[in-house]
């Protein structure tokens, strides 16, 4: 009966202006309120897809037989034309007014123009002070997001839509030519190599070398956590079960780290990339900034509280391009930490079964590496400390490798028009390296091709890489590829560049700021 019913883009509006979560996929008007606590890649996912074509999304996170099952929530066919609005979850509010029978509609947005205007902070009354600091940050974001417009293809529903039909060629190509197909024969290549390295840790732990043996550890942990990556991606068998299951006893068993809180933040991180306000990866202040938009303090959609801009982000923030290896290298106590949080606090998850699993798997990792190795193996408080810190500092090449393809890129929101493969190769960059290097980087040196078919397994993503360069050629979408040390130049170029940007907010003001209440100050 769905498929005989239209619905315009006022009906569809007006759906979401009374919280009902509808997502546009394939033509299909789907309500996926009942859907939101059961799906596997959490509630947020869906959220910031609300009153989204989410057409390229869907197809890139999700196989045929999963895509088939999104049948029962079609409510109806959309009647063209929909231009994509910003999510509730982002700040757009849709309410209607029953007196006047219309939508009142505000995306949360500011319009740059002669004068900006400047809104306070929320929970403090509007003052001079904040206003001065408030139009000057919005100056830097404006400043940024010309930059970004004038170096990408319009940012207009036709442009977009042409970009999205030349991605979802490819992608049927790519299905096509197999990229999708997971070669277990790398597996058993790395199996050698991750079995070679917990041996060297072994042996030196013997022979009582406990410094060198923690390095081999950490440089298992390093290793060993890229099938983790795949398995949170369903990028080896494809079945969820089967790939939850690997997940866990890598990264919980193996590592101490919890692969659900990995999954929840990872896939969020995917479809909201280097958008300050809602991806958490990048909310990390009081340590770094890599945007102005912390600037002026924000509410992290992802955590649901806020990140202030204080004092302290001032100082540790003008010193985080020296601060960000130190930071790096001591990074895994942080996911320890997040870990826990998300299992005894935060987990959302359908299936609490997995919880379950991931409790025990910590406990017992924390039951061998902390009491069997680190308490009742190691000779004294030195040597564990050393142990401790080695080992884990060994990991550093993993979180630099994270951190790097994101965070000397742009964070500018160019508006929900923007289409997701433009979007991803906009905040995205690769890292190029030798072809006998791979194993080092583990797949991750190829974050723009992964961020556009986040489901081909790592072991294809060199293949595809010169299938998304011939895209981005035809699409006039730049892809940014940098070797491993002019990558680590850009992202503490952007470390030193926002650092520097908290010099700029200190500065007199030129000329009068023109206030939204009406204040005028110099």
């Amino acid at each position: 009966m769905s498929r005989s019913i239209f619905f315009s883009a006022g009906q569809i509006k007006d759906l979401i202006s009374v919280g009902q979560q509808i997502v546009i996929y394939d033509g299909y008007v789907l309500r996926l309120d009942s859907w939101l606590d059961q799906h596997p890649g959490g509630k947020l996912v869906i959220l910031h897809m609300v009153g989204r074509d989410a057409t390229c999304e869907i197809n890139a996170y999700h196989n045929h037989r999963t895509r088939l099952l999104m049948k029962p929530f079609r409510i109806g066919r959309l009647e063209k034309p929909w231009v994509n609005i910003v999510p509730p979850t982002q700040g757009g509010q849709y309410v209607r007014d029953i007196q006047k029978e219309e939508l009142l509609i505000s995306d949360g947005s500011e319009k740059f123009g002669d004068s900006i205007a400047c809104t306070g902070y929320a929970s403090k009354p509007l003052n001079p002070s904040d206003c001065n600091r408030n139009t000057k940050i919005a100056a830097i974001e404006e400043r940024e997001t010309i930059a970004q417009v004038q170096a990408y293809p319009a940012v207009d529903d036709e442009t977009q839509r042409a970009i999205c039909a030349e991605y979802e060629t490819l992608h049927e190509r790519i299905r096509k030519d197999g990229f999708y197909v997971c070669r277990y024969s790398e597996y058993a290549k790395e199996g050698i190599r991750y079995a070679a390295l917990f041996g060297a840790f072994l042996f030196f732990l013997i022979k009582e070398h406990y410094l060198v043996s923690s390095v081999f550890l950490g440089m298992f942990w390093h290793q060993i956590m890229f099938v983790a990556h795949d398995a949170g991606h369903r990028g080896i068998t494809g079945n969820l079960v089967s790939d939850t299951l690997i997940g866990t006893f890598v990264a919980d068993f193996c590592c101490g780290l919890s692969i659900g809180w990995w999954k929840q933040s990872h896939n969020v991180h995917h479809l909201v990339t280097n958008m300050p306000e809602h991806d958490p990866d990048l909310q990390n202040v009081p340590l770094f900034s890599t945007s102005p938009t912390y600037f002026k303090s924000i509410i992290s959609t992802f955590y649901g509280s806020e990140f202030t801009w204080d004092a302290a982000a001032d100082r540790l923030v003008a010193w985080q391009k020296w601060t960000y290896y130190p930071v790096m290298a001591l990074a895994r106590f942080n996911l320890y930490a997040l870990s826990w949080w998300y299992l005894l606090i935060g987990s959302q998850r359908a299936q609490p079964w997995v919880d379950a699993l991931e409790i025990a798997f910590m406990l017992c990792y924390w039951t061998i590496f902390g009491y069997g190795l680190v308490w009742c193996t190691l000779p004294d408080w030195p040597t564990r400390i050393g142990f401790v810190v080695i080992s884990h500092a060994s990991t550093m090449l993993l979180h630099v490798q994270i951190t790097l393809s994101h965070w000397g890129m742009p964070t500018s929101n160019l508006g929900p028009i923007e289409s997701f493969p433009q979007h991803q190769l906009r905040t995205t960059m690769d890292v190029e390296c030798p072809e006998w290097l791979d194993w080092l980087h583990g797949g991750l040196q190829f974050q723009a091709v992964h961020h556009l078919f986040p489901r081909v397994p790592r072991h294809n993503l060199r293949s595809l890489q010169v299938l998304v360069k011939e895209f981005c050629s035809k699409t006039q979408v730049q892809y940014k590829c940098f070797s491993f040390i002019e990558g680590n130049k850009v992202v503490l170029g952007r470390l030193e560049e926002v650092a520097a940007m908290i010099t700029e907010l200190v500065q007199p003001a030129e000329g009068p700021i023109v206030c939204k209440e009406g204040v005028s100050v110099f």
